[in-house]
């Protein structure tokens, strides 16, 4: 998490499950993946299970291929140990040959003179026979090693012609290949895991409290648009009756209180549901249904534009009021507004805006009342509702920009301080950024991924 090192601290990890060097790969196979921003010891966790759970670690050929591999590796060894003992002997053998020359010369010299030097060779050759003498048991040792070397020998050509088998049956591949393969794949999916941008929500765990700090409402943010080395922070206490913004350097400097620089907004907003987006401030304008989008650069509204239809002033607002009828916020696939008209009966409309202009895009008619929901957040495109702000919320409801269809879920969200009045995904960080009850908290969530690769085999 590039925005939260000083609160997260993530150590991420990788892990793969029923996966081996023998499954065959398919293509287009699926890759399920679950991916979440920490789990309940700060770290990072990308889990990622295979589309065929098989046991190959235990399958039969396996452990014999292994089992053959371990024979053939202790052989190796001893084998190691007889060409040492080879060289040693080797060295004995030398001195010997030497010895014979010399021995075969004093045979000479006794032929030519035996009477004379007969008496004073014999002294010397029965020196020579007394040094030669260790040289038997070393002989014999040769012949004991070369039994079991002929052993050996004989035993890999028998391993040989059973791991030849084994190749064939697994599909002709030899180690080396299998490796390759297994390492070629790895990198497959660890690039499909850096690729990773959408998928459902599965779980939400925490909060983390980051800071205590203002009235019971407000909102604070990143930007989701931001380079990795941008971590700046932006706060807004209250719902209505102000216009400033403050600007930490990041979480450690807004943990601290360190401010960095303060905007005084040319309107008042309306809510707590602003967003952060690209450099910019989108919020909704107090007392209508417009909405700003103000240059933190340029410390100027680039851009103002009514959301027709759009209910405000606490007409459509959510369960705990607080002129919250115009929820702004941003995904993985761009900027939204979250709102209710009387077209829709007080339901929710979804409706996705151009960024530089605010203009709606696309819209989706829900039929969720904007009254009966506690909060609202949007993940790669599907807007997620809490049926409370109070103790004992959950996501009741989803409905997916995709598909154009819903779902009622059941996640638990912990509202540890009783009151949520504001709760925004950031797709940069994976987390939710949440204002409970005057407590500035983060969630952690868990998505769940299916990847589709080809394969490159």
């Amino acid at each position: 998490m590039r925005a939260l090192f000083v609160v997260l601290k993530p150590l991420c990890f990788l892990a793969l499950l029923g996966y081996c060097p023998s499954a065959t790969i398919r293509p287009k196979e699926g890759w399920q993946v679950y991916s979440s921003a920490q789990d309940a010891d700060g770290r990072c966790i990308c889990t990622v299970v295979a589309p065929e759970q098989n046991l190959c670690s235990r399958d039969a050929k396996s452990r014999q291929l292994r089992q053959l591999l371990e024979k053939i590796q202790n052989m190796s060894q001893s084998i190691e140990v007889l060409n040492l003992r080879t060289q040693r002997d080797f060295q004995y053998v030398m001195k010997m040959e030497s010895q014979m020359k010399g021995l075969r010369s004093k045979f000479r010299q006794i032929e030519s003179n035996r009477r004379t030097l007969l008496t004073k060779n014999f002294q010397e050759l029965k020196g020579k026979m007394n040094e030669l003498q260790p040289l038997i048991p070393v002989l014999e040792q040769y012949k004991t090693d070369a039994t079991l070397i002929s052993h050996f020998k004989e035993e890999i050509k028998n391993l040989s012609l059973v791991l030849t088998a084994i190749q064939e049956e697994i599909g002709a591949y030899d180690y080396e290949e299998l490796q390759q393969r297994v390492l070629g794949l790895e990198g497959r999916l660890r690039n499909c895991m850096n690729k990773l941008t959408c998928g459902k929500l599965m779980k939400i765990t925490g909060p983390i409290t980051v800071k205590t700090s203002g009235t019971r409402f407000g909102a604070w943010m990143t930007d989701p648009q931001a380079s990795p080395k941008n971590n700046k922070v932006w706060y807004m206490d209250s719902y209505t009756n102000n216009k400033i913004v403050r600007e930490y350097k990041s979480v450690s400097d807004f943990v601290s209180g360190v401010e960095l620089r303060t905007y005084n907004l040319p309107f008042h907003w309306a809510g707590t549901n602003h967003v952060v987006y690209n450099g910019s401030l989108y919020y909704n304008k107090y007392q209508s249904n417009i909405i700003v989008r103000y240059s933190f650069e340029s410390g100027r509204v680039m851009t103002q534009r009514a959301l027709e239809s759009a209910g405000f002033h606490n007409v459509y607002p959510y369960t705990w009021g607080g002129f919250s009828d115009i929820d702004l916020m941003a995904d993985e696939l761009g900027l939204w507004a979250i709102y209710a008209t009387n077209q829709n009966a007080g339901n929710i409309v979804i409706s996705q805006l151009d960024p530089l202009t605010i203009q709606v895009l696309n819209s989706w008619n829900t039929e969720y009342s904007k009254r009966n929901a506690g909060e609202s957040f949007m993940i790669c495109g599907t807007l997620y509702i809490t049926n409370s702000h109070l103790t004992g919320a959950k996501v009741y409801y989803s409905y997916s920009t995709k598909t154009s269809t819903y779902e009622y879920m059941d996640i638990p969200i912990h509202n540890q301080y009783f009151h949520m009045s504001m709760l925004d995904y950031n797709a940069r960080d994976r987390a939710l950024y949440g204002w409970n009850n005057g407590h500035q908290v983060l969630f952690n969530v868990t998505l769940f991924h299916i990847i589709k690769t080809d394969d490159e085999s």
